[in-house]
């Protein structure tokens, strides 16, 4: 087929011209956006300005007033029953009044009956003298059986005397036992326990005996008594470190772990039972380097503190020394004048 020369050149011209018009259609490509400029953000810091001053490490506890003179009692003998106790907790006893009572069985009869017998004896000891003086020999037999009758009830008496624990100085009762009636009583068991009231201490038995490190005999004590309000000066009388020796366990290890405090005889409200609040200077340091102890940091045993340098932290190792809840002392490292970052 011929074709038209004309015609080829229209399609080329329009195709042309189609392209063109597509071309003009497309949405212009816009220009990338500049990244925007972006402040650092300042970080702020809590500074602490390093300067000399005075540090206290105080140990602050609550005791109990107790009395510096205590009598315990019990029994001797082992295997008899417990009748009962004659006293109960905070009751004020005088000397000679029974404080518990062993099982007696028929001792009070038995003496009582020996009573009889040896009214019997003396009694015939005076008729056989009335009625013949001369009879040495009969005389002495009825002295015998005097004697023998005598030392009988004392016997009795004395294993009387054996069932009761009798106060031998007034007191306080301050402990007694739980032991019911019936139970079986051992010996040097301990049953009742009387203070003097007129003769007390302030006790504390700490549950850290490291609470105690550097407490030492003689050191000055604030008591500030619960009960009447009042403060007074005590000292330390006793610490773990200067207790007697003991052989009883249990108060050897109360002994490791109790510090005692005096305070004025006739001090208000220093009573058995009362407590007080005692406050104690274990050591103070003057004109040192301190900061607060939320500028101490510590990793794996090494101390150190952040400071600023310029706008930035720099590490610096430091000696502590005298260390409080809320302070701690800085031998080396640091130097008046330096800004520490404390912890937030």
């Amino acid at each position: 087929m011929k074709v038209n020369p004309f015609a080829s050149k229209l399609v080329l011209i329009t195709g042309v011209v189609l392209v063109l018009a597509g071309c003009s259609l497309l949405p212009k490509e816009e220009e990338a956006l500049k990244p925007p400029l972006v402040k650092p953000v300042k970080e702020n810091f809590e500074l602490y300005e390093v300067k000399k001053g005075n540090i206290t490490k105080k140990a602050v506890f609550m005791g109990t007033f107790k009395s510096s003179q205590t009598s315990n009692y019990y029994f001797k003998e082992s295997d008899h029953h417990l009748s009962g106790l004659r006293v109960k907790l905070g009751d004020v006893v005088k000397p000679g009044d029974v404080l518990a009572e062993l099982e007696q069985g028929d001792l009070v009869t038995r003496i009582a009956l020996q009573k009889l017998n040896l009214e019997k004896a003396q009694i015939a000891s005076v008729q056989s003298r009335q009625a013949d003086p001369d009879q040495t020999l009969a005389l002495r037999l009825k002295d015998i059986d005097i004697e023998a009758a005598q030392l009988q009830l004392r016997s009795l008496q004395d294993q009387l005397d054996k069932t009761r624990l009798v106060a031998e100085t007034g007191g306080v009762v301050t402990f007694v036992t739980d032991a019911q009636q019936g139970s079986v009583i051992d010996a040097f068991n301990t049953l009742v326990v009387l203070s003097d009231p007129e003769h007390v201490e302030l006790s504390y038995e700490a549950t850290d005996v490291g609470t105690l490190t550097g407490i030492e005999v003689g050191m000055n004590v604030e008591v500030k008594l619960a009960k009447s309000g009042n403060t007074v000066q005590g000292k330390v009388l006793r610490t773990p470190s200067s207790s007697p020796p003991t052989d009883n366990k249990a108060q050897a290890e109360r002994n490791a772990k109790t510090i005692i405090i005096g305070v004025p005889a006739g001090t208000e409200g220093a009573e058995i039972g009362a407590s007080g609040d005692m406050t104690i200077i274990v050591e103070q340091r003057e004109n040192v380097i301190v900061i607060p102890r939320k500028g101490l940091r510590t990793y794996l045993g090494r101390d150190y503190v952040q400071v600023l340098n310029g706008e930035s932290r720099k590490e610096v190792d430091v000696e502590k020394g005298l260390v409080t809840p809320t302070e701690v002392e800085i031998r080396t490292g640091l130097k008046e004048g330096q800004n520490v970052i404390l912890e937030n």
